[in-house]
């Protein structure tokens, strides 16, 4: 009891801006948070006995190169964010009944007298969702990557900057992306996404 309790007082970084995201969004394109999720950052050498403890116990190989990402979106997935730094991206607790600390105690078990590390960072970012059929020309105007299919498939995740903030982009189907800033950035994000929506409205 006491734990539903706790989960019923939490409050995303985006929780104050739901509203200003449902009355911008529109049939064309859509801005919502997808709160919560477990965030477990991950550092291990590529084909090191940490990597592979890691990756035993997530069922997941971990991705090979520069904006791979393995797994599936809905479930369990794990972002390539530098040549030993991934992040794994799964449900909220809430639903999967295993709490963010546990999850990363977990795997950083399997690292025991290896050499990596294991860190909950569920906290550290918040997770918006822009889909929709413009969603790309929202983005277009303030990301200086080509997000065209053809560079930026659906599966791709890159550190990049929106604006002037840093950000983890990942696009997880043709018309969907997720952005996830700092949970501090959240607020400046959403609300320029929000202008950039305002011609498809």
């Amino acid at each position: 009891m006491a734990e539903l309790t706790l989960h019923a007082l939490r409050r995303s970084p985006a929780a104050d801006l739901a509203g200003e995201m449902a009355d911008g969004s529109s049939a064309g394109v859509r801005l919502r948070e997808i709160p919560f999720l477990t965030q477990t950052a991950v550092r291990a050498a590529p084909g090191s006995p940490a990597a592979d403890a890691v990756a035993a116990a997530l069922g997941i190989a971990l991705p090979a190169g520069v904006g791979q990402v393995t797994g599936a979106t809905d479930e369990r997935a794990v972002l390539w964010l530098g040549p030993d730094e991934f992040l794994v991206v799964g449900p909220d607790e809430a639903g999967s009944g295993v709490s963010t600390a546990g999850f990363a105690a977990g795997l950083a078990a399997g690292l025991a007298g290896q050499r990596g590390q294991v860190v909950d960072v569920s906290a550290n970012r918040a997770t918006l969702e822009l889909s929709g059929r413009h969603a790309r020309a929202v983005l277009d105007k303030s990301c200086r990557l080509d997000l065209h299919p053809r560079e930026f498939p659906a599966g791709r995740a890159v550190i990049t900057l929106l604006e002037s903030v840093g950000v983890i982009l990942w696009r997880t189907g043709e018309d969907t992306w997720r952005v996830m800033p700092r949970a501090s950035f959240t607020t400046h994000v959403v609300r320029w996404l929000l202008d950039g929506m305002r011609e498809f409205r």
